[in-house]
């Protein structure tokens, strides 16, 4: 059984393999081709978390692969009455073919998959996104963006974003710059974990707090919110502490010439990026958007797959 609940649980090749399936599938999709490679399969999504991307992507994609989703909230199951989450997972286990959780803790996914012997896919937890990653990643390479050689950057806070973007570039070789203020640092463990892995990809990995070092020469830009989900208390702390990480005009024009700026979004403007970039790179974002709804099928038939060699 194999899940997706890191890239540092994935090779360089299965990445890349989940790529091309997402290639293939939208191609098919754009040509209203709408294969049936999950036909009578239930998706269960579990939702701790609100969203958009998430829930269209899986959802529709789902649909479009001759499955079904079910969108189940903590309100809606007995998850927010209480019960033990590997009980959640030994119920679903008998009812469904795969789950996708967006939870807070890492952990809750890791007992998911221990209990529920069925494909769990990580929609998004505090450590880590990397079905977010897997779209970034499609979208780059249909922008001719070589991902195995890309020298990124990623400024702001040292969130769930970072730690992909951190296993990724670790995978898959490329070189990646993270510039954030001090005090909002990638975990140590997660950058461990990365350089560890750097050994063998080949992968270049800087840590440091300026953007604009960062940012110098860079083929592709990346920011995230200053204030996650869960950290709106903190707002005015936050936006005082990251000043001077607003990737703006000034910032952009230290890249390398053609950049592409990705954002994960939702973007709040004049914080993380100024209005002007991101209207500039709109189409990316948008794009990147966009792909989630392909990426996120291209992980869903990949599960399957690995579950059926």
């Amino acid at each position: 059984m194999r899940h997706f609940l890191t890239l540092n649980d994935i090779s360089k090749d299965e990445i890349l393999d989940i790529l091309q399936i997402a290639k293939d599938i939208k191609k098919e999709a754009l040509n209203k081709e709408y294969k049936p490679y999950l036909k009578d399969q239930f998706l269960a999504m579990i939702f701790e978390k609100s969203s958009t991307r998430t829930r269209v992507s899986f959802e529709v994609g789902m649909q479009q692969l001759g499955g079904k989703a079910l969108f189940l909230s903590n309100k809606d199951i007995q998850l927010g009455r209480g019960e033990p989450i590997k009980d959640t997972a030994r119920v679903l286990g008998g009812m469904v073919d795969m789950i996708m959780a967006r939870v807070y803790k890492q952990s809750d996914l890791e007992e998911l998959a221990k209990f529920s012997n069925l494909p769990v896919i990580n929609g998004l937890s505090d450590d880590f996104h990397p079905v977010q990653l897997m779209a970034d990643l499609l979208t780059l390479d249909e922008l001719g963006v070589d991902i195995t050689s890309m020298k990124v950057a990623y400024v702001g806070d040292g969130n769930n974003m970072t730690n992909s973007w951190l296993m990724a570039a670790s995978k898959l070789g490329f070189e990646l710059r993270v510039a954030t203020p001090n005090g909002y640092e990638a975990p140590k463990w997660v950058v461990d974990i990365a350089l560890q892995n750097a050994k063998q990809s080949g992968a270049i990995i800087k840590i440091g707090n300026d953007p604009k070092e960062a940012i110098n020469s860079a083929d592709v830009v990346t920011t995230d919110t200053w204030v996650s989900m869960g950290q709106e208390d903190e707002k005015a702390k936050r936006v005082a502490e990251f000043n001077g990480f607003c990737v703006d005009k000034d910032m952009m024009n230290l890249a390398a010439p053609k950049a592409k700026f990705l954002h994960c979004l939702p973007a709040y403007r004049g914080y993380e990026v100024s209005e002007d970039i991101f209207e500039l790179h709109a189409d990316e974002i948008f794009a990147e958007a966009h792909n989630r709804l392909h990426a996120q099928k291209g992980v869903m038939v990949w599960c399957d797959r690995m579950r059926n060699e």
